[in-house]
């Protein structure tokens, strides 16, 4: 299944961003979907994740408490809440899914992967 980030930006440190992922028109309702983050000077890294149903969430612990996610069966849509934006929140944020539809913390555990999306939290 091909994912589409959406709602990065600009965002000044302390405030709130919504991402957005969603797919090509292919379902993933059955699917484990994650987000994960880049910067160029650190390796890709789990931010947080959601199990099929969504009832089961994960979290890195950089950002409990602070990010959210969700998701929406019906619209075919994860979304990733950032609250209390920090600038070591600057980061690519990608979508991830894996057919298994429990959640993970793995990389290699995720079988489709999107572009990414930039987010920048600025002083």
């Amino acid at each position: 299944v091909q994912l589409i980030e959406s709602g990065g930006g600009l965002v000044q440190a302390g405030g709130s961003r919504r991402l957005s992922c969603g797919t090509d028109g292919r379902t993933f309702r059955g699917y484990a979907v994650g987000w994960f983050r880049q910067t160029p000077k650190k390796e890709r890294e789990f931010v947080a994740g959601v199990d099929w149903s969504g009832r089961i969430a994960d979290y890195a612990d950089s950002v409990k408490g602070r990010f959210t996610i969700s998701r929406d069966n019906v619209m075919n849509k994860v979304y990733l809440q950032m609250d209390s934006l920090k600038t070591e929140d600057t980061a690519v944020y990608y979508c991830a899914a894996r057919s298994d539809g429990d959640s993970s913390t793995r990389i290699i555990d995720f079988d489709s992967w999107g572009q990414g999306t930039q987010v920048i939290v600025s002083p």
